[in-house]
C-alpha cells in the first residue's frame, strides 16, 4: 500500500507520517526531512535555502525524483511531502492536511523555539517562495486539491484520532 501524505508546514504531515508508520508497520519517507538534510548540508537554515533553492530547479527535482522512485520501488510506504501526490503515480490513497494559519504558526513555533509572530511572518515569505517554485518547476498550482482523494483538518482531531480516520479510510478503498 503505497500513500501520500501532504500539507503545509505546521498542519501535522511528520507527525500523522511517523503514526501511521508504526500503527500500519510500514515504512515512511519525509520531502521535508529530504529538505532539511540537503539545508544543513549547505550551513543554511530552512527560509535560507528555501530562498536559495527558488534559484536552483535541481533541489526540488532531486527531492520529487527521491520520492517517487522509492516509491515506485516499493510494496508499502508513505510519501511524505507538499508534492508527493503529484509525482507519485502508484498511491492507493492521497491524503492533504490543513490547519488553520495561527495554530500552524504556534506548532511552529514551539517546534523551532521562536516566537509566534517570527514563525509567522517566516511562514509567510516560505510559503509564497515554495508557491512560486512549484508553479515555475513543475506547473503545480499547490492550492488545487483535485489530486487528493481525502482532506483534512488536523486541528480538529489529535494525532490518534486523525491516524485512525485515515487507517478507517483504507478498509473501504
Amino acid at each position: 500500500m503505497i500513500i501520500t501524505i501532504g500539507g503545509l508546514a505546521g498542519t501535522g504531515t511528520s507527525t500523522t507520517a511517523e503514526l501511521l508508520s508504526e500503527k500500519l508497520d510500514i515504512p515512511y519517507i519525509s520531502a521535508g526531512s529530504v529538505f532539511r538534510e540537503m539545508a544543513a548540508e549547505r550551513g543554511m537554515s530552512v527560509l535560507e535555502f528555501s530562498e536559495f533553492a527558488e534559484g536552483n530547479d535541481d533541489i526540488d527535482k532531486e527531492i520529487d525524483k527521491r520520492q517517487a522512485l522509492k516509491a515506485k520501488q516499493a510494496e508499502n510506504l508513505i510519501v511524505e511531502g507538499r508534492l508527493s501526490a503529484f509525482f507519485v503515480d502508484n498511491a492507493d490513497l492521497k491524503l492533504w492536511l490543513v490547519t488553520p494559519f495561527d495554530v500552524r504558526s504556534k506548532r511552529i513555533a514551539d517546534r523551532e523555539s521562536k516566537s509566534v509572530e517570527i514563525a509567522k511572518d517566516e511562514i509567510i515569505v516560505r510559503e509564497k517562495s515554495e508557491a512560486l517554485r512549484y508553479q515555475e518547476i513543475h506547473n503545480i498550482d499547490i492550492s488545487n486539491m483535485d489530486v487528493y482523494d481525502l482532506i483534512i483538518n488536523s486541528d480538529s482531531f489529535d494525532p490518534e484520532r486523525l491516524s485512525e480516520i485515515i487507517i478507517q479510510t483504507l478498509k473501504v478503498i
